[in-house]
């Protein structure tokens, strides 16, 4: 049984691989590079930020394949430009793990402390991958000089075959990185930042064998 997240948690994600919830406010936002992103105003914490949803198709990759890419931190090192620091370890007897992120300069990077769970479900014979995130501010990690903490961040990644050789994604995901960062960068991290990061996930896809031949994972 998960310690982080509910069985009704996993439920919901998968269903938006259907048709993505968007009661309540959300309002289309962009569509780049085949990837259409919506966002909700953050009115309860009033962080003049806001939460997103992304729905996109990976051709070249199963989802079996992303679900495995995705979950392994070591060759993320290896394709994910973006990544200064990532591990998973025990503190205090519970797994947590650390990511700490490349900011533009003068902007300090960014750091996350986070637990995660990953599920193959089947439903009604259909087979879908999802995997939960969340920030744990609980685990006992010091935080580092010149490095602002994330301590507000939740990810939902859903994945299942789009009924050719590829994989259909359902993203859903709020990140306050804190500090004083410039309008300009929240967007593009939206518009351009996920559709990019799925593009690169898509390509390491396509090199995962050769690095774990070469791991012998």
């Amino acid at each position: 049984m998960s310690l982080h997240f509910t069985d009704e948690e996993f439920l919901e994600a998968w269903k938006e691989l259907d048709k993505p919830q968007l009661e309540g406010g959300w309002e289309f936002f962009t569509e780049t590079m085949g990837v259409k992103i919506y966002r909700l105003y953050d009115k309860v914490h009033e962080t003049g930020l806001y939460e997103y949803k992304v729905v996109g198709v990976l051709a070249t990759c199963t989802p079996e394949l992303c679900a495995d890419v995705y979950m392994d931190l070591p060759y993320r090192k290896h394709w994910d430009g973006y990544v200064k620091e990532l591990h998973e370890k025990d503190y205090d007897g519970r797994s947590a793990i650390y990511w700490e992120v490349k900011y533009p300069f003068p902007l300090s990077n960014r750091d996350y402390v986070y637990v995660r769970e990953r599920r193959d479900i089947d439903v009604d014979g259909r087979k879908i991958w999802v995997v939960l995130a969340k920030s744990s501010p609980q685990s006992p990690l010091p935080e580092k000089s010149g490095v602002q903490r994330v301590n507000d961040y939740k990810q939902t990644v859903a994945m299942e075959s789009d009924g050719a050789s590829g994989t259909k994604v359902f993203m859903n995901y709020f990140d306050n990185p804190g500090g004083n960062i410039p309008t300009w960068l929240v967007n593009w991290a939206a518009k351009s930042g996920v559709p990019a990061f799925l593009t690169d996930m898509q390509k390491a896809c396509g090199n995962y064998s050769n690095y774990c031949q070469k791991n012998k994972k």
